[in-house]
């Protein structure tokens, strides 16, 4: 396994890391908003939709691995597994938000993250159309969009009383999981929902302080955690566990908000 504490590698990995972004960036952009554009279902008992833009941007995204990063394992989406002889994975979503993304709202992204045996390192999120990109791991921790570049900290959030939430659906996973979420959501300022990867980008930048989701890929929450920790902020299961494996995730700014939302989730599926 490469040495991944290198400094000269770090390098090498960003630079692949935003080349695989730019590319995505430039293959998907040509189809967002594009009247007519169709999307195929991929869930046999609900809508889950994969267009041509999701596969274009994930190929050309593995040609370029496959070039400059052979020895790298392959984690995506839409074309699965691919194996590797280095340790470390790519893990791939290339619109994490399709149903925003064919119903025309700029709050889908495209996430790539660097993975070892121990979780990401490395993370993106990108929001081709406003032009935004989120960027963690390696010491480095910055948003590079239409106001220029900027750190990335989250807020000192504490207090659920003062904290405004994100998830995607309202309906979060199960009714259990749906039931868990409310009690929360009870405890907060203010709830919003539907806003895909992009709310784990806010919370990174400082403008939110906790996403709580379910029923998550890998490739979902992989790019957000390393965003997330790069900026100062915490992301586990519902467990307080590891969480980029998928399924169930808590994101928060702080510990001190972490632990009251976890223990809320807790005590409600006990």
């Amino acid at each position: 396994m490469q040495d991944i504490e290198s400094v000269a590698l770090q390098a090498e990995l960003w630079s692949v890391a935003e080349e695989l972004a730019d590319a995505a960036r430039a293959c998907i952009l040509p189809y967002f908003r594009q009247i007519g554009l169709s999307a195929d279902n991929k869930d046999r008992d609900g809508f889950d939709p994969v267009t041509i833009a999701d596969k274009a941007a994930e190929q050309v995204m593995r040609d370029i691995l496959n070039k400059r990063r052979p020895q790298d394992a392959i984690l995506g989406e839409e074309f699965g597994n691919s194996a590797g002889t280095s340790g470390l994975t790519w893990v791939l979503d290339p619109i994490d938000g399709t149903r925003g993304f064919i119903s025309g709202t700029p709050t889908w992204g495209v996430l790539i993250s660097l993975n070892d045996t121990s979780g990401p390192r490395l993370g993106i999120i990108d929001q081709p159309y406003v032009g935004e990109r989120f960027c963690g791991g390696f010491a480095r921790a910055e948003v590079i969009g239409p106001h220029g570049t900027a750190a990335l900290q989250v807020r000192d959030t504490s207090d659920l009383s003062d904290a405004i939430l994100f998830s995607t659906f309202p309906e979060v996973g199960t009714p259990e999981e749906r039931t868990a979420f409310e009690a929360v959501m009870r405890e907060v300022k203010l709830t919003r929902f539907g806003c895909d990867c992009y709310a784990y980008g806010l919370l990174a930048a400082g403008h939110i302080d906790l996403v709580i989701e379910a029923s998550l890929n890998a490739y979902d929450i992989a790019a957000p955690i390393a965003v997330i920790e790069a900026a100062g902020g915490i992301v586990t299961d519902w467990k307080g566990g590891k969480a980029h494996n998928g399924g169930r995730a808590l994101a928060a700014a702080t510990p001190e908000l972490h632990a009251k939302a976890l223990k809320i989730l807790q005590q409600t599926l006990s």
